[in-house]
């Protein structure tokens, strides 16, 4: 594993912290590092299925979350490039931001995928659900008699079981594409940034030194937004690679909420 590498990071997280919790939606389902490697193969089956290749753009809209978390790290694995969308994003942005980043693939919360006109997303092909995974609507021919069987493809293709040994992330280069990350558009459409896998390794290793204080099994509560680079960043590209725990709140961070997480969390670290 090549520590010079994201993904080689990530990669060495996971098997070493193979039978730890990665992440928890607050009060609800809670993922060992095990879980979080076998939701990324399982998303991979889905994604050939679809026809989906590397480079190809595929979109993220949602509250923070497991699943959130998962669709993006399975979508850099597999060479896609991930276009994160702030779910609080009006509908009209969410529709420019997922047509002019030219993505294949969508994955969305289903209440904001309601309110969003089909015909309005030529270019989209395939939208899973961020709340369940559930595909919601797809163009492909071969996609929807897939996902009909995609467990026992998935127990077929691991037939002795699903084992540390078979993470095998692949190796990416420091000046390919990784991230399209939109501002809102305050006063214009918005601007998409375009972001290498050196930014992700370099931020993350520069999170790895500087927070010496955090260890492996450690409790972080997530409250800021994955869709902006800061927290992606700090609360999860680190806290994985370092073998962290992480809460999702997946609501509003109001005082009340914030001391309830706080109170039944007990995290080592909060970023705000």
């Amino acid at each position: 594993m090549n520590q010079n590498s994201f993904f080689g990071l990530i990669e060495q997280s996971v098997r070493t912290h193979w039978e730890m919790p990665a992440m928890t939606d607050f009060q609800g389902k809670t993922y060992l590092y095990k879980d979080f490697a076998r939701e990324i193969d399982q998303l991979h089956d889905y994604f050939r299925a679809a026809g989906v290749e590397r480079g190809d753009k595929i979109a993220l809209c949602g509250k923070n979350s497991a699943n959130w978390a998962i669709a993006f790290f399975a979508t850099l694995s597999y060479g896609a490039v991930a276009v994160s969308i702030l779910h609080e994003f009006d509908k009209e942005s969410v529709k420019f931001i997922v047509d002019h980043s030219d993505s294949k693939l969508f994955f969305s919360d289903e209440n904001i995928w309601h309110e969003l006109d089909r015909d309005t997303l030529p270019k989209v092909e395939t939208v899973f659900s961020l709340d369940s995974f559930a595909l919601l609507t797809t163009t492909s021919a071969t996609l929807q008699p897939f996902a009909t069987n995609a467990e026992k493809h998935f127990a077929d293709k691991y037939a002795r079981g699903f084992f540390v040994n078979d993470v095998s992330f692949r190796t990416d280069k420091p000046e390919e594409l990784a991230v399209i990350n939109y501002t809102s558009g305050t006063t214009s459409s918005p601007k998409g940034v375009m972001i290498p896998y050196r930014s992700l390794w370099s931020n993350t290793k520069f999170a790895n030194d500087c927070l010496e204080f955090i260890h492996a099994g450690d409790k972080i509560v997530c409250m800021l937004p994955m869709a902006h680079t800061y927290g992606l960043a700090f609360e999860i590209l680190n806290s994985i690679s370092m073998g962290c725990h992480i809460h999702f709140l997946g609501k509003t961070p109001s005082p009340k909420v914030l001391l309830d997480a706080f109170a039944r969390v007990k995290p080592k670290l909060v970023l705000a």
